[in-house]
Order: structure tokens, then C-alpha cells, then sequence
């Protein structure tokens, strides 16, 4: 594999980006017009009713966080300029054919002037409702493929998706491609358009039957999961991430086509600046809860891998992938694991050791403004032990206020309804996140490793850096992730 000069590449190219307000799409965005000004054009699909709502949205949800400070500084502190000339926001959708683009003279633009589709839009909620998340992240996936083979000049489409496709698997995970209706289980019978025709007409029937629309939401949210689950996969998210993958492999033709799969993403390890960070993600929700004194126990092995990787590291190999495969004429399909648990691993319990480190020294502050004192937080590695220490710590004395008389006691009451708020927190997150707590999968990066001597050899590396050798765990996760967190994410 041979690279050239990345920011020579990007040099008066247009580039299209769904999902244009989400974390990692911000950060690619501010990484190219930060290192290459002359892009052409970067067109950003936003989903809005019009224009002005599109660029309104932009404004608020990207260009006015600290995020883009740096930029703005190199640009004399004011963007207006630079935005104005290279950035295109577009109302869209992707969940629609065209992409939901209402006007027809900047669609045919797009087709006419775009070098490369970068596909970050997704729903990553694992318990979304399924009409919802099969939308977004299966049906969308393919319309952003069907509008990139339409595209006159397009050199190469990258998908960004989820490591976490691969669901419970044990071992070394490798960087294949997914098959359309392969399961993880060997039940076989998975379709697409079954799927979706399964969901209108589910939809339909709880329409007809006039169910109210919390009941429709909650039974979404649960055929979603049932589904998934039927054909060996966790939750909705990886589900739905999974046969989008499907889809781009069974209708890509000969477009080239490069997916992304990043492990857990966390806050950025250099670029724009360190520790940038946006929304509760996997381990921040640990993170956030233990901080503020919600979380006194979790359900997990402690030797457990964790794979995570900094933000800007994925945009970095995201860029490089772009530059890599821009000459691919033969219609490729190729995975990159953009992660850590084979370069550069770390256990779950060092997250237990960090959060107790950081929090004894720089408590949380709560809403009375006193510093929230916290324990070292208990791992217990099965869920009956879970159980046990659940009933002792939260349900026995739970049991005990209820004979308190309420009315008369303020005090008892605010304890009670404290305790019975830290039980919802506290099986919300197992529920959502048992099957990594105990994951035994290693995701293979031999593609990944191959891209890392290509950017080394081209004498880049200094700017577009994603060897997670690199990370000092210890270092990164007590003076960059966590005061992140606790910065851009907790509220």
C-alpha cells in the first residue's frame, strides 16, 4: 500500500458528510478545513425541514462548541469566512431516497462535483426503537451507497460502523466482511426486507389497535431487541449496524467501498486539543455515575479487555483510509478495526483503580454545592453476586423506609426516592452493557497496521497518528479522558 501526501490530496477536493452534527463528524470536519483550507467543498447533510434549519443546527450543535477554538484562532477568530467559502450545509435525510435533498439543482451538484462520501450518520442507542434504528442505520446505509453510484468522479465511500458488529464473539476477531444474512448464532432466516416489512407491519397494527404512542414506543424498543437477540446479536445498535454492512457488501458494485468499525470511542488524545468530548458514551456512563455518587457497584470481570480508542485517532485512520483506497477501480470492499485490544490493551478493573484516583482528588461538586465523597467501586463478577450485593446495599434499606411513614419524615422520603433512583441507574447500565463487561474478543487490525506503515512511510504520521502504541493508558485516562468528561460531558 503506498500514500501520498494526505493534505495534497484533500487539496481541492469535495467531500460529502451525513450525520454532520455527530461527535466523530465534527471532529473530521474541523480536521480537514484545520489541516487543508483548499478543500473545494465540504458538502454536510444535516437532518432538518429546510436550509436555514440545517444552518442554523450547524451553527449550534458545531461550529459554537470549544471544539472548533483552534480553528478559530489559526483563522484570526473568525470562521465565517472559511465556512462561508468551503462548507455546503445541506437539509436531508438519509432515511429517505435522495437523501431526503428537496433541491434539485444542488443535488445534481453533488453527483457532478464529489470526490468522496463519508457515512457517519447512525442512531447509536442500544435500545432504540427498531423502526427507528433500522432506518437510520440498515436502510440509510443503502441510500447513502445507491446516491454514491450516481456520483460522476467518486473515488471512494467510507462507512463508518461499529467493531461491535461482531456482537459476543470470543477470540480474534478479524477484519472480514460481513455476508448478507449471515447470523452470530446459525439461526438462519435473516433478511432485510423481511425486517423491514416486519416492522410497518407492526407498526400498522398497533396504529389500528389505537395504542397510545408510549405503548408504541416501548413496543419498538422491544422488537428491536427480541430481533436482534433472534440472530445472535446484543442490543438494536449493532443489529441494525450489522445489515447495513450487509447491504453495502451485497449492492456495491464497483464502487469502492471502506468500512470503519471503531472499538469504544472516547475523548481526543491530542488533536484539535486534548480531552474534547461530547455525550454520555459507554464508559463515561461509569464514569458519570460513580463521579456523582449513583454508582458504588458494577457487574464485570476486572480482567476483562476494554477496547477503546481516542476520537481523533479514528478520524485520523479515517482520512488516511480515504487517501489509501481513492485509486481502488476494482470495486473493493475493505474492513478497518480501528482499536486497541491487540496493539494496546487495558483491563477493566484499571478503570475501577483511575475513577477512584481522580474523584478521591477532585471530587464532583453536587447541585448544594458539596464534593461528592466516593468509595472504590465494586466489581462483582456474576450476577448473582450482583444480586446479593444489590439486595444488601439498596433493597434492604429500600424495604426499611417503606415502613417509615413518608408523610411525616421529609428526610426518609429523600432518602428513599435517592436510593430508588441509584437502583434505575444502576440495572439500566448492566442491562445495557452486560455483554462487554465480560467480552472476550480481540479485534484483529493486521488491514489497520498495514495503513499505519503507509502513513510512517509517507512522512505524515506527526498529524494523522492512530498507533494506539502510543497511549499511556495511566496518563491518558487521569490527566485527558476523565477531566474531559467531567468538563464537556458531566451536567
Amino acid at each position: 500500500m503506498e500514500l501520498g501526501s494526505i493534505v495534497e490530496f484533500l487539496e481541492n477536493r469535495s467531500i460529502l458528510v451525513t450525520g454532520a452534527t455527530g461527535f466523530l463528524a465534527k471532529i473530521f470536519i474541523e480536521k480537514i478545513l484545520r489541516e487543508q483550507p483548499k478543500v473545494k467543498k465540504l458538502y454536510l447533510l444535516l437532518r432538518a425541514a429546510d436550509t436555514n434549519s440545517a444552518i442554523l443546527r450547524f451553527n449550534t450543535e458545531a461550529i459554537a462548541k470549544d471544539l472548533f477554538r483552534v480553528l478559530k484562532e489559526k483563522n484570526g477568530g473568525n470562521l465565517s469566512t472559511l465556512v462561508t467559502e468551503k462548507v455546503r450545509v445541506v437539509a436531508g435525510d438519509i432515511t429517505c431516497d435522495y437523501l431526503g435533498v428537496k433541491d434539485s439543482l444542488l443535488f445534481d451538484e453533488m453527483l457532478e462535483q464529489l470526490d468522496v462520501v463519508v457515512n457517519l450518520a447512525a442512531n447509536t442507542n442500544f435500545d432504540e426503537r427498531y423502526d427507528v434504528s433500522l432506518g437510520i442505520n440498515t436502510v440509510g446505509a443503502k441510500n447513502v451507497l445507491n446516491f454514491s453510484k450516481k456520483c460522476d468522479k467518486l473515488k471512494v465511500l467510507i462507512h463508518v460502523s461499529t467493531a461491535y458488529v461482531s456482537g459476543e464473539k470470543e477470540g480474534l476477531i478479524l477484519e472480514s466482511p460481513l455476508k448478507m444474512g449471515e447470523t452470530l448464532n446459525g439461526t438462519s432466516g435473516l433478511d432485510v426486507d423481511f425486517e423491514k416489512k416486519l416492522v410497518n407491519d407492526t407498526l400498522k397494527k398497533l396504529k389500528a389497535d389505537n395504542c397510545s404512542d408510549d405503548f408504541i414506543k416501548s413496543s419498538m424498543k422491544d422488537l428491536g431487541i427480541q430481533r436482534a437477540r433472534t440472530f445472535g446479536w446484543p442490543n438494536t445498535y449493532v443489529f441494525t449496524k450489522a445489515m447495513g454492512e450487509m447491504l453495502l457488501g451485497q449492492l456495491k458494485d464497483k464502487i469502492a467501498v471502506v468500512i470503519i468499525r471503531p472499538s469504544i470511542v472516547t475523548s481526543t488524545y491530542k488533536q484539535p486539543f486534548s480531552g474534547w468530548a461530547e455525550g454520555v458514551r459507554t464508559i463515561d456512563s461509569i464514569a458519570v455515575g460513580y463521579g456523582k455518587g449513583r454508582l458504588t457497584c458494577f457487574l464485570g470481570d476486572p480482567k476483562t479487555v476494554i477496547d477503546a480508542v481516542p476520537a481523533d485517532m479514528v478520524v485520523n485512520a479515517m482520512i488516511a483510509a480515504i487517501v489509501a483506497h481513492a485509486n481502488d477501480d476494482q470495486g473493493n470492499i475493505t474492513v478497518y478495526h480501528v482499536g486497541s485490544s491487540v496493539s494496546n490493551p487495558f483491563e477493566l478493573g484499571w478503570l475501577q483503580d483511575y475513577g477512584h484516583r481522580y474523584f478521591s482528588k477532585n471530587p464532583w461538586i453536587n447541585k448544594e454545592g458539596r464534593p461528592v465523597i466516593v468509595g472504590k467501586i465494586k466489581i462483582l463478577n456474576s450476577m448473582d453476586a450482583f444480586h446479593t450485593y444489590l439486595a444488601i446495599h439498596y433493597l434492604l434499606p429500600l424495604k426499611g423506609l417503606q415502613l417509615v411513614n413518608m408523610a411525616c419524615c421529609q428526610y426518609f422520603q429523600g432518602i428513599y426516592v435517592d436510593l430508588c433512583r441509584k437502583i434505575k441507574y444502576v440495572m439500566r447500565l448492566v442491562e445495557l452493557y452486560r455483554p462487554y463487561l465480560f467480552f472476550k474478543g480481540y479485534y484483529d487490525d493486521m488491514n489497520l497496521e498495514k495503513l499505519r506503515r503507509a502513513v510512517r512511510e509517507s512522512g505524515v504520521e506527526r498529524d494523522f497518528y492512530f498507533d494506539p502504541k502510543i497511549i499511556d493508558w495511566d496518563d491518558y485516562f487521569m490527566n485527558t479522558h476523565i477531566p474531559g468528561a467531567v468538563k464537556y460531558v458531566f451536567k
